[in-house]
């Protein structure tokens, strides 16, 4: 398959990292499909990419953490665009920092918990069996390396929630050892911003998107975790595949 009959579902697309995936898929030729809450992202996001590409990109409103929506999603997706090749997942949000774990209540670390976890559970349970048969389709989790370590005093649930996801796609690179689907992990170690919300060794979110999209358009390494520390690494890790697990 060429990239112009691939057709990628870019999970979380609509957010801070999604976004320069979704750049960097629709600049080497993919068509794009990106579901979101909030049709007001959606909006951005369209005014985002680069506009000889907007064609490309098919954006529907509903919510994949939710088990009746995320199907209904499915439905809606394969109607409109006809099938899904390939998916990114980089659900989740960019901070949170609500105090102390003995200052917060239940409700504050269930939605957390949801926001990170449940949701990647749930629309991976509704969309790989889309993919998983197939050697030429591939399915990316988007992680981040709050899951190991405390950030900064406040942060404790995003570790806690972050931990869980990393766990997830651990035991799902175990547990589906064998299937022709290329599985894979990009765990970012540092943070992530747009030019103008930089901080010292973050990633560019749209260099990000371009070494996302290499590995995606590749399809030549599964069941592996590419650790980014930093720029540099998006291309020694990820585009010269050196330092992959």
């Amino acid at each position: 398959m060429s990239n112009g009959e691939r057709v990628v579902l870019a999970l979380g697309g609509a957010g801070t990292v999604g976004s320069g995936l979704v750049k960097g898929l629709l600049d080497r030729g993919f068509k794009v499909a990106v579901v979101s809450r909030d049709k007001n992202k959606l909006e951005k996001l369209r005014d985002f990419v680069s506009p000889s590409t907007k064609g490309n990109l098919t954006t529907l409103v509903g919510d994949v953490g939710s088990e009746e929506e995320a199907e209904e999603v499915k439905q809606a997706l394969l109607k409109s665009v006809g099938k899904i090749t390939d998916v990114v997942s980089s659900l989740g949000f960019s901070w949170w920092q609500g105090g102390p774990p003995h200052t917060q209540p239940l409700k504050e670390l269930h939605w957390v918990i949801e926001t990170l976890l449940f949701s990647t559970f749930v629309s991976w349970k509704t969309f790989f069996p889309l993919v998983r048969d197939d050697p030429n389709c591939t399915y990316t989790f988007i992680t981040g390396g709050a899951g190991e370590k405390l950030l900064m005093p406040g942060t404790g649930f995003l570790t806690v929630g972050s931990a869980g996801t990393l766990a997830f796609c651990q035991i799902l690179r175990e547990e589906y050892a064998e299937v022709p689907c290329k599985l894979n992990q990009v765990k970012i170690n540092t943070g992530v911003g747009t030019p103008e919300r930089m901080g010292p060794g973050y990633l560019n979110h749209v260099e990000l998107g371009e070494a996302v999209a290499t590995l995606v358009e590749r399809r030549n390494k599964s069941h592996t975790v590419f650790n980014i520390n930093c720029p540099a690494d998006l291309k020694t890790v990820i585009c010269n595949d050196k330092g992959a697990l």
